[in-house]
């Protein structure tokens, strides 16, 4: 495979595990097709043409140095430039993939988290409301990206002429995807769980998880954020493992009025969780690097089944599934 194979295959899968479904998503780039040809001439030229074939741009190919097959990938959650520096240290690395998004990615990291809207209109919550909510939260994100330091990794690959993109919203979709069908038992999931009942069982179901139960070696495995391990479940819902990062806070009482009783997400802010403790949502965080390393080790799983040797680092932990 060569680097655009690999960034065709990601996005393929991130379509493929969506929410919104293949078709949804399919339909959200034809809408923006639809508006770029409504477009001025002026405006057309400095429109992102990505944007109407990559409906995750906070994902993407970043360096190109030479168009020769991929035999050796190094992967990491967060790509610095020491990353880029570790890659020539240790030679024979042809590609390195980030988690995290970086340069351009970062800049855009906001126009994925409309996915957000969609993720709790599937839980129940008015598609208006969702929108409404969400508009101001993916405003304060853009604003909040707009001063790093977007270049600087790409920029240190660049100069050392190594082979570099991310892969982000694909990969934590998969990760949704995995962790819906674990929780809700879908049968073809090999690690199905007994029946959930108290958040207790889903702290527990979690831990089964290679990933997680990783992580909790290091003092890092899934833990209850708010509401208790005796508390029931009651509806569970995956709203806040994909979709760019935290949505508005707002949102809690609004899903605890769809009928939501649990959240399962990878991370949380104070703010988030004094929001959710007064909608009385039970909040699981499974956690953030073993969640987004089970996404990776998803995308990882198809390059594996490639013949590409993949090699870990910066808080990834490698499980294969092949």
């Amino acid at each position: 495979m060569k680097i655009q194979d690999i960034q065709n295959l990601f996005i393929t899968m991130g379509m493929e595990s969506d929410f919104r479904g293949k078709d949804g998503v399919q339909k959200i780039l034809d809408y923006k097709k639809l508006k770029f040809q409504r477009l001025s001439l002026k405006e057309q030229e400095e429109f992102d043409k990505e944007s109407l074939e990559n409906p995750y741009l906070d994902s993407g190919v970043y360096n190109i140095f030479d168009n020769k097959e991929i035999k050796k990938v190094l992967v990491g959650i967060d790509i610095g430039p020491e990353e880029i520096l570790l890659a020539r240290e240790l030679g024979n690395i042809d590609l390195v993939i980030g988690h995290h998004p970086v340069g351009k990615g970062l800049a855009q990291l906001a126009d994925v988290m409309e996915l957000q809207c969609d993720v709790y209109n599937f839980y129940g919550v008015p598609i208006n409301v969702a929108e409404g909510l969400m508009r101001e939260r993916i405003s304060e994100v853009a604003r909040g990206v707009n001063s790093s330091n977007h270049q600087r990794t790409v920029d240190t690959a660049r100069l050392l002429n190594v082979n570099l993109m991310n892969s982000h919203t694909p990969s934590d979709n998969l990760a949704a995807k995995f962790l819906r069908n674990f929780i809700e038992g879908n049968p073809s999931e090999p690690l199905r769980p007994r029946k959930l009942e108290r958040v207790s069982d889903i702290i527990n179901a979690l831990k089964e998880i290679p990933e997680y139960k990783e992580a909790m070696k290091i003092g890092v495995g899934p833990k209850v954020f708010a509401g208790s391990l005796e508390n029931r479940c009651g509806k569970i819902a995956l709203s806040e493992i994909t979709g760019g990062t935290e949505g508005s806070p707002k949102l809690y009482e609004k899903i605890a009025q769809a009928g939501i009783g649990t959240v399962i997400g990878m991370h949380i802010s104070e703010e988030h969780k004094k929001e959710a403790e007064m909608a009385h949502i039970n909040i699981v965080i499974a956690g953030h690097m073993s969640s987004d390393s089970l996404g990776m080790n998803l995308l990882m799983d198809e390059l594996e089944k490639q013949g590409i040797e993949i090699v870990a680092c910066s808080g990834f932990t490698r499980f294969s599934r092949v």
